[in-house]
């Protein structure tokens, strides 16, 4: 069960722990070990002419006989030698650490992970897998937390159709898109302070015309007027904020998701479809031909792995799908492509799903062969409880042809009901290692082996053309 627009207060969780530091420094391409071997080598010079100047002192004067004793001559010299070589060295590596840490101590203040993995990203932080997760909602965010520490190529490609809150507020009396899943996204992916993602995140309880708003919806809003658009000020946001990855909304267009539900009912607005408590049947964009983002389109194309959900089924993952052009370019794409499925149902969206009914969902909206894989949260390993209105989402053994279904331990041990971020990113990057992909069997019970077209001899849709996408915008 994931909670759209909802503040996050406490702080982050904290980072796993760092690999090894010393074979991290060490690793080819790190750019260390030729100053290291420069300055050793500096320093064995320097000492082998100190050595002489003290052969010729010796060789010249007289010294007390303590001198004898100061300068362990009573040992052989190879053990002399060595036990010199061995002080050297330790006072050396001293010398190093306490170095760094007197003149990067200004610079370190409030940054949690070490210097060796801030530098390891920096020289190798390019050579990650490009990694697109579709979604919106806290479910988003959640992912894109633990996903953030694998690979700075990390594009969150992100619903609009949010209309509650306060985001919908925003969206209604400014005429801006919703930033409250901006905002989570960007606090999840964001490497600035604790302190300062926590502010972000803050939210008014009191005030007039204030109370209700999140202090990084108003700060987004404040930022797209100064920079002149929403999606400048996504960028310039993400930046001040040293976030990893980019941030881009599925669609510019001002959509409404509207909900057919039992009894033949109409419900308008993303926030209002749960709040229904009707069965859904189906859900659409209004507008239905909102085009896509140029910048969400191509980072499908080029992903390496493309991730949908975890996050509200109906309200957070299928209007981002609904967009034609986004889904044409993830059944184009090379990548491979994974739905996260929930751990709990959600109250009036999801009330009674199993595992296969959430997917049966998609394909309901979109048509097959659109995914691979999915992930499950393994019950067997760690139970989820029921809280009484949300329930945990298990597969209920109905054949999902051309699905390989995966089982992971996901979920945060101290809310079973959540799912771990670095659990949750362990566990669908090591679908990375599952290639080739599974064969995608026809569709033969839908027209065009389930592709939206109103040809059924058209066959699967070509991938979306660029120059096209966004046009007359």
């Amino acid at each position: 069960m994931e909670h759209r627009d909802e503040a996050v207060t406490e702080s982050r969780p904290p980072r796993p722990r760092s690999s090894n530091s010393l074979r991290k420094w060490l690793r080819p391409g790190m750019n260390v070990k030729r100053w290291l071997a420069l300055m050793t080598l500096g320093v064995a010079l320097f000492g082998l002419g100190i050595g002489y100047i003290l052969r010729d002192i010796y060789e010249s004067y007289s010294f007390p006989d303590i001198v004898y004793y100061l300068t362990l001559q009573f040992l052989p010299r190879v053990v002399r030698a060595a036990l010199m070589f061995c002080v050297a060295t330790g006072a050396l590596l001293a010398g190093l650490v306490g170095l760094y840490r007197s003149l990067m101590e200004p610079y370190r203040k409030g940054v949690e992970e070490s210097a060796a993995d801030t530098h390891y990203r920096h020289r190798f932080g390019h050579n990650g897998p490009k990694v697109v997760a579709i979604g919106g909602g806290t479910g988003l965010s959640v992912l894109l937390r633990g996903v953030k520490e694998y690979t700075p190529n990390l594009t969150a490609v992100v619903t609009v159709a949010d209309d509650g809150g306060s985001s919908g507020r925003l969206r209604r009396e400014l005429g801006v898109l919703p930033p409250g899943d901006f905002r989570n996204c960007i606090a999840a992916m964001s490497d600035a302070e604790d302190l300062v993602t926590r502010l972000m995140q803050y939210r008014f309880k009191e005030g007039s015309g204030l109370e209700g708003h999140s202090f990084g919806n108003l700060f987004i809003v404040a930022m797209s007027n100064i920079v002149g658009g929403f999606e400048a000020a996504i960028q310039e946001t993400s930046r001040v904020l040293n976030v990893r990855g980019r941030i881009v909304p599925s669609t510019l267009d001002d959509v409404t998701l509207t909900a057919s539900v039992a009894g033949d009912q109409t419900v308008r607005g993303e926030s209002k479809i749960p709040e229904s408590g009707l069965p859904i049947s189906t859900v659409s964009l209004d507008p239905p031909d909102a085009q896509a983002h140029p910048a969400a389109v191509q980072a499908i194309l080029d992903a390496d792995m493309i991730i949908l959900g975890p996050g509200s089924l109906y309200t957070s993952i299928m209007p981002n799908l609904l967009v034609e052009d986004i889904t044409k370019a993830i059944r184009q794409s090379k990548a491979i492509k994974v739905y996260v499925c929930n751990v709990a149902t959600q109250p009036g969206e999801t009330d009674g799903y199993s595992a296969e009914d959430h997917l049966e969902a998609i394909i309901r909206h979109v048509g097959r062969n659109l995914v691979h894989h999915m992930l499950l949260h393994d019950t067997t390993v760690r139970a989820v409880p029921s809280d009484g209105l949300a329930h945990p989402v298990v597969a209920a053994g109905r054949p999902m042809p051309g699905i390989k279904v995966t089982y992971a331990d996901v979920v945060n041990p101290d809310n079973p009901l959540r799912h771990d971020p670095y659990r949750l990113a362990e566990a669908v990057l090591s679908l990375l290692h599952e290639r080739p992909q599974p064969t995608l069997p026809p569709d033969d019970d839908r027209p065009n082996g389930g592709y939206p077209s109103n040809d059924p001899a058209a066959g699967p849709p070509s991938a979306p053309n660029l120059a096209e996408v966004g046009a007359g915008r």
